[in-house]
């Protein structure tokens, strides 16, 4: 049913075919034994992602994405139970056709915490902070050594240096103006970023699109998406807490770092990993966050990643 998929670009003409993924998604969740009603399509995300029924969710990866599969179920696997919040529970994974891989877990509860935060309490939202910095906290804590065989990189440093060769291309790409641009190199080799102490298990993508919270309470619920987890420096994870979760408030990150039980990061490393980050776009995060006192990478650096005392 689904067609061999090889390349972003052809991921991208497919996934936006419903009359090809939905008797797909069906197709599968039958051999599994699973009831397809309600059958429903997240919008949100690259790959084509549904929620079978009340209780299960079914991802699919394409030919190209094998490994990003293996990797989510044993992440999955990996930390399902040790969290402060719930995790997807793994139910089954494999191959289905065409090169086509899917993992099939259980639905968290919620809704999520991006579409939430407008309507939550300003106390509630302090509370949510809290709840969030000792999840990422729980999270870093837990041993990553069964996982390095299939969670790189292998080496943190090599990671970094390929991302910095490649880091104004990337921002190029995304649309970067050209006065940012020229900015990059000297900021990246102004910011040391030495091999971190211990090496943490990373969600990579630790933002309130990736939380789900209970409206009845303002709770956290969940945290799930761990298909591109790596192992690295734990500060690299904070650029998602910094850009989604306390979104340009002082206020809100210094409480984070509270609930992580940490010191701060310098924010010049932070906005060095926002550079280097692999899905690094720093022309959205412009748009929507806010607006330095002058437009350097130096003057982001404190607006965004700051702490005030």
């Amino acid at each position: 049913m689904l067609p061999l998929v090889e390349t972003v670009e052809e991921l991208d003409d497919m996934v936006r075919d419903e009359a090809l993924l939905r008797p797909a998604v069906m197709d599968l969740c039958e051999r599994l034994g699973v009831a397809v009603k309600p059958l429903i399509r997240f919008i949100e995300g690259s790959l084509p992602v549904y929620s079978v029924g009340a209780a299960h969710v079914v991802k699919l990866f394409p030919a190209y994405e094998e490994l990003d599969a293996r990797r989510e179920e044993q992440v999955l696997s990996h930390v399902y139970g040790k969290l402060p919040v719930p995790t997807p529970q793994v139910y089954s994974a494999g191959a289905y056709k065409n090169g086509w891989s899917f993992v099939l877990m259980s639905r968290l509860p919620g809704e999520s915490l991006a579409k939430a935060w407008p309507r939550i309490p300003a106390a509630e939202q302090d509370r949510i902070v809290t709840e969030a910095g000792e999840t990422l906290a729980a999270l870093h804590a837990l041993n990553p050594a069964p996982l390095a065989g299939s969670v790189g990189p292998s080496e943190w440093g090599l990671f970094v240096d390929a991302q910095r060769t490649n880091a104004v291309e990337q921002q190029r790409e995304a649309g970067l103006s050209e006065p940012w641009l020229e900015q990059i190199p000297w900021f990246l080799s102004s910011v040391p970023l030495a091999a971190p102490a211990r090496r943490v298990l990373l969600h990579t993508e630790f933002m309130s699109e990736h939380l789900t919270v209970d409206p009845d309470g303002w709770r956290l619920t969940g945290l799930f998406d761990f298909e591109p987890a790596m192992i690295g420096d734990p500060a690299y994870d904070f650029v998602g807490v910094a850009l989604y979760i306390s979104r340009g408030q002082p206020r809100l990150l210094k409480r984070f770092y509270e609930a992580y039980g940490r010191a701060p990061f310098d924010p010049h490393t932070l906005m060095a990993y926002t550079l280097l980050h692999v899905y690094s776009d720093l022309p959205t995060s412009l748009r929507r966050m806010p607006k330095p006192p002058e437009p350097t990478l130096d003057a982001l650096a404190k607006t965004w990643f700051g702490i005030d005392d």
